[in-house]
């Protein structure tokens, strides 16, 4: 059975490296090592794939995709898998380096695009010889499930996300980014987890629109038949199937110390599957700076400046709640930070956290809901107009000095804390504060006429003493 997909092509793929210009992690002595098992995407490659190049094979979106779990031991290879199940995890990832280590955002950025929606998903009812399929709600991009190598096994998978979703520019005709499936094996240990790995394989893919993939496969094909036969003579044919060639496990043993491995427990009711962030011949990232957030605040921390270090930077990030992307900008100055355009920190943070952060570097902050201008009037101005309505000249030319009050909550509770905060006296000391109505009547404040007044108003506060305690009645004029 395993014959049928064996062709002598494939076997020169397989000791290529997962990355170009990047030498294979896998030792010389692994080249001609027969693998434990070999998995086999049935559906053509791309014939526009150079010679010594990784296969590439195209996609669509929400299609359902056999893959062949196939069992490639010789006899008497690995007896302690016989009878017993293996556990495999499938995941679509970046295939780019640039992407891969801002994986994490793009990702997130995704599942706010696209909220409640899965990248990569098991079509159940069409496959076979899975045990116990299982998707992590918070990894979209990951599936598993148990099967038995001396039995048929086919899983059919569906990937939901598109190669053009996660370009820099979104206008149309965008080069898609390339993605790679990679499936990880592993067995059981003495104490009934699978965390043993047996066994890595990925392959290269690009997923279009529904038919799109059928669309570009026809185009490289007829672009194929216009070279001559001695341009053909550097590409790869095109393979009806796709064999996914071995690489490092995911991610390549970079768990966090002391966390729960891959794997289900011995009664297989529980996802222990631990974040995996990293990629394969990923290298673990450097911990990220500790940042003493009880420090004294500098003006390079509480506004950042073109002139904060790199340490001043993070303690910025700190404080305004990007922590968790202060590994991504360890040596980023104030200058490094403030010279990233909007398209960049939604690249590297996602879009709802790419926002806030360019908001944030900006000094960008919300329009109040109402805005009101306000001027204590005083005796000296009323004297000055008294005595220039007294020499005939007008009276309204008296000169004052208004202060803008922001509101957000349109309330009257919120006015008095305002009020009392600009002219620097206890809002407690505030009674009641009124509007002079038709007639020179006053009007009770309420929420209700908060909410009515007109952006941009101004008033002139007219202050009067209570008779019984020391608080004040202030009354808009």
């Amino acid at each position: 059975m395993n014959a049928d997909f064996r062709h002598a092509p494939h076997r020169d793929v397989l000791a290529l490296p997962i990355f170009k210009q990047e030498e294979s992690s896998l030792p010389p002595e692994n080249e001609n090592k027969i693998l434990p098992f070999q998995y086999v995407l049935c559906t053509a490659t791309s014939p526009a794939v150079k010679l010594h190049e990784e296969t590439l094979t195209y996609l669509n979106q929400g299609q359902s995709y056999e893959i062949r779990m196939l069992d490639n031991r010789k006899l008497g290879e690995l007896p302690e898998l016989n009878g017993k199940l293996v556990k495999s995890i499938f995941r679509v990832v970046f295939h780019d380096r640039r992407l891969q280590y801002t994986e994490h955002q793009q990702l997130e950025g995704w599942r706010w695009n696209r909220p409640g929606d899965r990248i990569l998903d098991i079509d159940i009812p069409m496959s076979v010889g899975i045990i116990d399929p299982r998707a992590n709600p918070t990894q979209l991009n990951t599936v598993e499930f148990l099967w038995d190598p001396s039995k048929r096994t086919s899983v059919f998978i569906q990937v939901h996300c598109i190669s053009t979703e996660f370009t820099m520019r979104k206008h149309g005709g965008e080069k898609g980014v390339p993605f790679r499936i990679q499936i990880d094996t592993f067995k059981e240990n003495d104490n009934g987890e699978y965390t043993e790995h047996l066994h890595s394989a990925s392959s290269q893919i690009k997923v279009f629109k529904p038919k799109g993939a059928d669309r570009k496969q026809k185009t490289d094909r007829e672009k194929m038949e216009k070279r001559t036969p001695l341009e053909k003579e550097k590409y790869q044919p095109s393979y009806e199937t796709t064999i996914l060639t071995e690489c490092s496990p995911w991610p390549e043993i970079t768990y966090v110390p002391n966390a729960p491995s891959p794997g289900f427990n011995s009664s297989h009711n529980s996802f222990t599957i631990s974040e995996g962030n990293g990629s394969p011949n990923h290298q673990p990232e450097p911990p990220a700076p500790i940042i003493d957030v009880s420090a004294p605040i500098s003006p390079q921390v509480q506004n950042l400046l073109p002139t904060s270090t790199p340490q001043e930077a993070q303690q910025w990030l700190h404080r305004n709640r990007f922590a968790a992307f202060s590994r991504l900008f360890t040596n980023f100055s104030g200058a490094d930070l403030l010279k990233l355009t909007r398209d960049d920190v939604i690249q590297i943070c996602g879009p709802a956290d790419g926002i806030r952060l360019f908001n944030a570097l900006k000094g960008r902050v919300v329009r109040p809901r109402l805005t009101i201008y306000v001027c204590q009037e005083s005796q000296q101005p009323r004297e000055h107009q008294q005595q220039k309505h007294e020499n005939g000249e007008q009276g309204n030319s008296a000169f004052y000095v208004y202060h803008a009050i922001y509101l957000e909550d349109l309330t009257s509770l919120e006015l008095t804390e305002k009020l009392a905060q600009l002219f620097n006296i206890c809002p407690h000391q505030i009674n009641q504060i009124y509007k002079q109505g038709p007639t020179g009547i006053h009007v009770l404040i309420s929420d209700e006429m908060i909410q009515n007044f007109q952006d941009e108003s101004c008033f002139v506060l007219d202050t009067m003493k209570a008779e019984t305690n020391d608080t004040y009645h202030i009354i808009l004029k």
